[in-house]
């Protein structure tokens, strides 16, 4: 008998303590063999919004389940999240469903834990200041997130509409809210790339030595959040190279352009956490993170929510 667990039972549920290492342990298991997904399967509805099936097994530890997730751009204008999901976990023994559950705060949550988790493979020394460019729900599971993995001195942040400076600015009081991308960006150690641009957010000449840049936004072939400048510059690590040869714009358009050949990627991040690919190679080295969600992880999270929920006895019984 499967269990229904709402946002709010989610949020409840959901060890943020714990998160970054199972984030670690699923993309280990991905890079490794010790899991099975497919790239994910979306379906164009118009007016650049899109549906997505992202199903996927874990064999250590056992999980199986797959996340159906929405993004509507438009909902911003609607007062609803642009991102809304649905996570469903069955027993891989048997294969029956044991909880469907709310899949927008995994995603939130989960999004920031494997940049956390990149951070602190790839961060390096020059970890004092934070920049991050967007405000959306992405920056603030950011500014959560990597926290717990390193300790800034200043966290930045910047964003194109006055009025979303001023909504996180109150949500996050301490941080310094910069009046334009480059002022954000310009002498960070950490960057942070969580827009819905469609092109570049900020410029190859604002990213110093030794940076680590995020990219978490852009999550189509036409769509780049990096200038193909910084991408050739930069040693690339992905959380997976069949997905980014397929949705990431800032790869394919910097190789449409010729600036970057297919063998760019220097490793996925599950290979780097399991000892089999090298991270950073020295201190003025810039590294990219380009992260665009695997169903492995949805699913790691979303074990650790069923397995509290069942030993509490939570959520609606669905007969």
């Amino acid at each position: 008998m499967a269990v229904w667990l709402n946002e709010a039972a989610v949020r409840r549920l959901l060890p943020l303590d714990e998160l970054v290492e199972a984030m670690e342990e699923a993309l280990k298991a991905f890079s490794t063999g010790e899991a099975a997904q497919p790239v994910r399967g979306v379906v164009e509805v118009g007016g650049g919004a899109l549906f997505a099936a992202m199903p996927a097994l874990v064999r250590a530890p056992r999980g199986l389940g797959a996340k159906l997730v929405t993004v509507y751009p438009g909902n911003k204008a609607r007062g609803l999240e642009t991102h809304q999901a649905l996570i469903v976990m069955f027993d891989a023994e048997t294969g029956e469903p044991r909880a469907v559950m709310d899949g927008r705060y995994i995603t939130e949550m989960r999004t920031a834990a494997v940049s956390a988790l990149s951070l602190s493979l790839l961060g390096g020394k020059k970890t004092g200041t934070l920049a991050i460019v967007g405000t959306g729900v992405q920056a603030g599971s950011h500014v959560e997130m990597l926290g717990r993995v390193a300790k800034f001195e200043e966290v930045r942040f910047w964003s194109p509409r006055e009025e979303s400076r001023e909504r996180f600015g109150r949500a996050h009081p301490g941080l310094r809210r910069c009046e334009t991308a480059e002022e954000a960006v310009r002498g960070a150690g950490v960057v942070v790339l969580a827009t819905s641009s469609a092109g570049p957010v900020v410029k190859e000449e604002w990213i110093g030595a030794g940076t680590h840049v995020m990219a978490v936004g852009a999550c189509r072939p036409g769509q780049r959040e990096m200038p193909a400048g910084l991408v050739a510059r930069a040693r690339v690590f992905v959380d997976s190279r069949a997905a980014a040869m397929v949705e990431s714009g800032d790869i394919l358009l910097a190789m449409e352009e010729g600036r970057i050949g297919a063998g760019h990627i220097a490793a996925e991040i599950g290979e780097v956490a399991a000892g089999r690919a090298l991270g950073r190679r020295n201190a003025e080295e810039v590294t990219v993170f380009k992260s665009l969600g695997l169903a492995v992880e949805d699913v790691a999270a979303g074990r650790l929510v069923m397995e509290r929920a069942e030993a509490l006895g939570e959520g609606v019984r669905l007969s």
